[in-house]
Formats: structure tokens, sequence, C-alpha cells
């Protein structure tokens, strides 16, 4: 069988979808809800979304059939636009912060979050290195700053703000000055960020605020409030990708934020952060499932089923709501 993609004449192998004969002869297609390799899915996100100019049908590509004579785009304007839709919508659903607020506004572009996260994990020779990255010690500058990281942290919200300028002031007098960082080693991992799509979460409910102060008891009262599955998160890398600078629409989930919920070993469940696309749900036996239908429906993870996932699972997911992190590193 042959068909059209973006006017080029291409063969069907038997069993493709369109997004598979499309990737396999060079026309790149984005996917959320599909992860090729024989993994099992349904179309959900529309991210994939393909126009066949013979009927002028939107299609999922990713689970339509190719039928002869078929005309595909895959790159006009119009299906552009589908796509962008679908992840503006996917988007307002997403409670996040994608990076730490702190750490975003720092004038230095001190990694304030990655720096208490390693003074809250008892390292604090890794943190004084972090500090270095940007400061040169023993100064730092922050005695005549007017800390912009303590306006926007997070915990501020909830009580009282993080004191981040005497803790790097406490973690410099401790451990002194570390070894100089490899040259630009950061500086370019900084640059690379200033582009990547940043979410926003938005205001914690009174609810999120008394179970926050509950439940987070760090040395430095630091939320950690970044998202730990970013660096793999398709969500953030389309939203990047396509110059999303914030979502068209208003967060519409009232999903419990920065609730994580261990799975097993080193596993970690967001449900905040899911676009309940069921990978993980058609690819593990009796674990994940959806619980209610329509615009309420969730994932969840009943206890009993806990014991049933693997951690090679958390691959599957495309954002940040399924991810591996350390116990040791939680916090």
């Amino acid at each position: 069988m042959f068909i059209l993609v973006n006017d080029v004449r291409i063969e069907v192998r038997e069993g493709e979808t369109i997004l598979e004969a499309a990737r396999r002869t060079g026309h790149e297609v984005p996917s959320l809800c599909y992860a090729g390799g024989g993994v099992r899915h349904k179309s959900s996100c529309m991210v994939c979304a393909v126009k066949n100019r013979v009927n002028g049908q939107i299609l999922p590509s990713c689970s339509t059939f190719p039928v002869e004579g078929m005309q595909v785009e895959t790159d006009s304007e119009e299906v552009r636009q589908v796509r962008s839709l679908s992840l503006e919508l996917l988007l307002s659903d997403h409670r996040a912060d994608c990076e730490a607020p702190c750490s975003m506004v720092c004038p230095k572009g001190l990694d304030v979050e990655r720096m208490l996260g390693y003074y809250d994990g008892g390292l604090p020779g890794e943190a004084c290195r972090v500090i270095a990255d940007v400061f040169d010690l023993p100064e730092t500058g922050c005695d005549t700053c007017k800390a912009p990281c303590e306006k926007a942290c997070r915990r501020g919200t909830v009580d009282r703000a993080v004191s981040i300028r005497a803790i790097v002031k406490e973690v410099v007098a401790a451990v002194g000055t570390p070894p100089p960082p490899p040259a630009g080693e950061r500086t370019a991992q900084r640059e690379k960020e200033k582009n990547r799509y940043c979410s926003r979460l938005g205001r914690f409910s009174e609810k999120e605020k008394e179970r926050l102060r509950e439940s987070v008891s760090t040395a430095s009262r630091c939320l950690h409030c970044a998202c730990a599955g970013r660096d793999g998160c398709k969500l953030r890398r389309y939203a990047t990708e396509w110059a999303v600078k914030r979502p068209r629409y208003d967060a519409s989930s009232a999903l419990p934020v920065m609730d994580r919920k261990h799975v097993t070993g080193n596993m970690w469940f967001e449900q905040a952060k899911c676009i309940r696309c069921g990978l993980c749900v058609y690819n593990s036996e009796n674990g994940f499932t959806f619980k209610d239908r329509g615009f309420g429906m969730q994932v969840v993870l009943p206890e009993e089923n806990r014991v049933n996932v693997k951690e090679d699972l958390a691959g599957l997911c495309p954002t940040g709501a399924l991810y591996l992190q350390p116990v040791a590193e939680t916090y």
C-alpha cells in the first residue's frame, strides 16, 4: 500500500499506523500517549494529530491505520494549531512548578533548590559546590541582595519563607572554599534552562497549606517544589519546542499538588502532573487503573496493586507524574 505524506509517496508496511510509517520515512510526528516498541496505548492526547487532505479529517496518527490513496499532512499550519491547542489544554490541567521559583529569580543564577537539596540531605560539601559555581567564595553577595529568592519562596505562602541567605552563609562558613567547578559546566546548563518552558503552579488551597505544614519538615523547611521528573518530561519538551510561554487557559485541576506517593523502590507518583494517557494503566497487570469517567477521570494506584508495579514503568510516563528518585533524596 502507498500513501502520500507531505506530498512524498511512501510504502506502508503491514500493521503500521500513520505515525509509525511517517516516522520510519523521516517525517517527524510528536506524541505523548504513544511510546512505541510494542507498548500498549490508546490515543488520548491528540498531540500526534495529522490531516488527511482527501477528506479534511484530523486524525490521531498513533492509532489510525492508513488506507490506499490517503494524503497525509504532518506539518501544516492547521495541524500545528490543533497540536498546540491540545498541548495547551493538557498544560491547563497540569499542576506543577517545572523549576523552583527561588532558583528562577536569583540574579546570580544560583540553583537554590539543588543547593537546599544537598543541605537537607546532609551533604554540605555538595551544597557548597553549587554555591561556588556562581559566587567567588568566600564572598557571596547575599548580604547586599534584596533576596528575591525568599520573596518567591513557595514556603512563604504556607507560613514563613525559607531563610535562604542564612543557609548559604552557614554552608560557606562550615565548608570553606571548595575547588572551583569545571569552567562553563553549569553556565552552559543555565543558558539552556533559560529557554525551557516552566509551568506555574498557582496558589495553594487552604487544605494544601495545612498538609504541607504538617508533612514537610526538612532541615531548611524547603518544600522542594521543582518537578523531580522534569528532565524526561515530553510535555515540557514540546511546550519548549513550540514556544508556549504560558497556557492559554487557567488551571482547571483540583487534584492535590505536591502529593508524592511512593510506588516501589525509587519510583514515585504525583497525580496532579498526570495527563491520563493511560500508558501506566495499559502496561501494568493489576497495577495502575482508571477511576471515574469523563472530565473527572483519574489514574490511581490501589494499595493492594502496588506490589505488581515494576520500576521500568516510569520510563513510559510522558510527564513528571511517574518518576524515579532515590528515597534518600525525597527529604
